[in-house]
């Protein structure tokens, strides 16, 4: 049962009327490379306002607002955040390592959140985020979803343009420098809970399956090249078999210098459509071609943050129009665990060299 049949849950903004069409205020946990981004979404927007951040250190945090020439607030501890009546939501932004007892503690304040993807580090810790905000909204940063080229994509597929899709080939290859993987904590398990999968191309991945439907079985093998010095594997290729009957094919690296844009192509019975990045080409059986949308930076080369924070803006004010309308958001928790687990049956599929269902949950 989704969180917006439960009417008897409500928000403390809801509840105090703060949601009728007035600025959301947000809050912001974690102030890693991903934390600008969302500053600069959150400045760009008419539906949202930050309110304040939480870091390790608060000095950090207090260097960070003024960089971002932003006023808000240091809260002194997750306590305090997720005690102030006046958060619409939060944006969690932590690596995934530190994300189960903030769950905890904006769940039992009732705060609607907001994930920075992964959601966790195995498919099964995901499932137990999600399980614990089962009776509330939980959104996951999927922005890709929100580029013009992918939203016209899946129009398409969702009125069957395409026909029945038989061949499927996602492609990532991106490049990342030694010294991305020397940020402590960077590539391990422990922390990230894998490599290029989980931490790079999740946001491909997610999006093909929006667009193709789940993956029965894959075969793979997943390496650390001689390119890098790091725990988890910079380099992956996959055989897809998905449940409609398509067939497909998965590449993923971070090890591909100087680095390129990630790439979906979708070939049905009667058209295939090309989604480059941000450009989108049609390609129709009876002799039709057009092209949609233009190339944009994608953070597939040596700086991971070259792109911009409008895609990010679109999944924060889709989440705060959610909490007014009890719609769900853009990705939820529940379908964000469709890629955990393929990633999960991915790694499985390399370490015992076989074919690997894809877990159900």
């Amino acid at each position: 049962m989704g969180w917006h049949r439960l009417m008897s849950w409500r928000s403390p903004a809801i509840t105090h009327g703060k949601l009728g069409g007035s600025m959301k205020q947000v809050a912001l946990i974690g102030l890693g490379m991903v934390a600008a981004t969302h500053v600069q979404a959150i400045q760009a927007s008419g539906a949202v306002t930050l309110r304040g951040v939480l870091s390790r250190d608060a000095d950090r945090a207090r260097a960070f607002l003024e960089q971002q020439d932003v006023a808000a607030r240091v809260y002194g501890d997750l306590a305090a955040l997720a005690g102030d009546p006046a958060l619409d939501f939060v944006i969690v932004a932590t690596p995934p390592d530190a994300r189960l007892e903030i769950v905890q503690a904006l769940v039992a304040t009732g705060k609607p959140i907001l994930l920075e993807k992964p959601i966790e580090r195995t498919a099964e810790a995901a499932a137990q985020i999600v399980g614990l905000c089962r009776d509330m909204p939980l959104g996951i940063v999927f922005q890709h979803r929100k580029r013009p080229a992918a939203m016209q994509l899946m129009d398409l597929v969702d009125r069957g343009a395409l026909g029945a899709l038989a061949a499927i080939e996602i492609a990532v290859p991106w490049w990342r420098p030694q010294s991305y993987y020397d940020v402590p904590g960077r590539g391990t398990y422990a922390r990230d809970g894998g490599g290029v999968l989980l931490t790079q191309a999740i946001h491909t991945m997610e999006l093909a399956l929006r667009l193709t439907g789940p993956v029965a079985r894959v075969q793979a093998m997943a390496r650390t090249t001689a390119l890098h010095t790091m725990e988890a594997e910079d380099f992956v290729v996959a055989g897809l078999e998905f449940a409609s009957g398509a067939v497909g094919s998965l590449t993923a690296s971070t090890a591909s210098f100087p680095g390129g844009a990630e790439r979906i192509a979708l070939h049905g019975a009667q058209g295939s459509a090309i989604l480059d990045a941000a450009s989108l080409s049609l390609h129709w059986q009876d002799g039709r071609s057009e092209i949609v949308g233009q190339a944009a930076d994608t953070g597939g080369g040596a700086d991971p943050m070259a792109f911009t924070a409008d895609w990010h803006r679109g999944i924060i004010e889709d989440f705060a129009a959610c909490l007014e309308t009890g719609r769900d958001p853009c990705v939820t928790g529940v379908e964000a665990l469709h890629v955990h687990r393929l990633i999960d049956a991915i790694q499985v599929a390399s370490r015992e060299k076989r074919f690997v269902e894809v877990g159900d949950g």
